[in-house]
């Protein structure tokens, strides 16, 4: 099975720019959750906490087709490395905020600048991927083992920012993940030599039009299941805690990534007869119906083989939304079209955090996860609507 993986590695560079990717991609997974331990823990509130999450991942969702749209006209190596130290600083300003007490409006605008300046790595090392391979099987298989990759990330993170934060200290968590951030975006921005061309050097491929009957619902999709994601997780955060253990809501939330990254490693290697959107149908279904009996768990071990299970159609899914896109999105725009189904799922984060930390707070955690089954009932229903498009030659 890993046959297929180890032909896309050896291309030259490829395994350089993708493990460079792999570091860079740490602060997606712990940012969000890093804030809800610090905040919660200097505060007291659930809500508070998710509304700080909520603004950082609403601002990221305000300008990811903005880096994307910048990325392709200007370059990775010129993008990517100014917006990481503007977001290392704006981080490090929000701890700051958060630990002197400092006024609470400080805390959001600090939470908007990292926000809004968090560069659109997973999109790019895609594009690289992209514009590397020639066939669509190679594709396929680069961004199955990409979203492995997010998977090894969600599976890292969650864990390393629990542990860092209520063991260590509250700050410690965020604080390693501008450093990974940092060193990872830096070393992928410095590999030029598989870094697609800049849209400047071919106008021609800049000023083709998107396909926005295939993008938009696509991020319909996308922001449906990022409402399910961001509530989910806040909730597992408020469950563990309700069970005395809040320490476990990390290791929960890896387990669940855990069954997304077995998923994609057998996606990557597998040659499909259905084609992309039929699988986003079936995986959208499959990730509503697994939030449906997460209400009625009391149980820390049950809970965890309910994710586990529940994992299992994350990666396919999203694979299946990223094929669609680089089948039809010109090659001079994708790093803007593959953004854009990102600026979804950020987008559906924040509301679906800041509504699971509302219920948290008045009904408890057991409540809250209708929210995440709200969420992946209507991407399950969205996802009738996304229809195949091949890109004109």
């Amino acid at each position: 099975m890993l046959d297929s993986y180890r032909r896309v590695l050896a291309r030259p560079g490829a395994f350089a720019f993708s493990s460079a990717a792999l570091v860079a991609r740490l602060p997606i997974s712990m940012v969000g959750l890093g804030i809800v331990l610090l905040v919660e823990e200097r505060t007291g509130s659930y809500g508070l906490a998710g509304t700080v999450a909520a603004v950082f991942v609403l601002a990221e969702a305000a300008f990811a087709v903005l880096h994307g749209r910048w990325v392709d006209h200007f370059g990775q190596a010129r993008v990517l490395p100014l917006g990481i130290s503007v977001f290392g600083a704006g981080l490090a300003l929000m701890m700051l905020a958060v630990e002197q007490d400092w006024a609470r409006p400080w805390t959001y605008v600090f939470a908007a600048v990292a926000g809004s300046s968090l560069p659109q790595v997973g999109a790019s090392v895609r594009t690289r991927w992209s514009h590397l391979l020639d066939q669509p099987a190679d594709k396929q298989t680069a961004f199955a083992l990409e979203a492995v990759l997010d998977e090894v990330v969600f599976v890292v993170g969650p864990v390393l920012v629990t542990l860092l934060a209520t063991g260590w200290h509250p700050v410690a968590g965020l604080s390693f993940a501008v450093a990974s951030g940092v060193l990872g975006t830096f070393a992928l921005a410095v590999q030029r030599r598989t870094e697609p061309p800049a849209g400047r050097a071919s106008p021609a491929a800049e000023r083709s039009p998107m396909p926005w009957r295939l993008v938009l619902p696509l991020a319909l999709v996308c922001l449906t299941l990022g409402a399910l994601f961001g509530a989910a997780e806040v909730t597992t955060v408020a469950f563990a805690e309700e069970q005395g253990a809040r320490w476990v809501a990390g290791w929960l939330l890896a387990t669940w990534s855990f069954g997304s990254l077995v998923a994609g490693l057998v996606t990557g290697a597998v040659v499909w007869r259905s084609g992309p959107d039929i699988r986003l149908r079936w995986g959208s279904a499959a990730m509503a119906l697994a939030m449906a009996p997460l209400a009625f768990v009391s149980s820390i071990p049950l809970m965890a083989v309910l994710l586990l299970v529940g994992g299992l159609a994350i990666a396919p899914t999203l694979i299946s939304a990223m094929t669609m896109v680089e089948q039809g999105v010109a090659p001079g725009r994708l790093t803007e079209g593959m953004a854009i189904l990102h600026t979804g799922i950020v987008a559906g984060v924040a509301p679906g955090a800041s509504i699971a930390g509302f219920v948290v707070d008045h009904h408890g955690a057991s409540a809250a996860y209708a929210v995440a089954l709200a969420g992946g009932i209507l991407g399950a229903l969205a996802a009738q609507t996304a229809r195949p498009r091949r890109r004109m030659p």
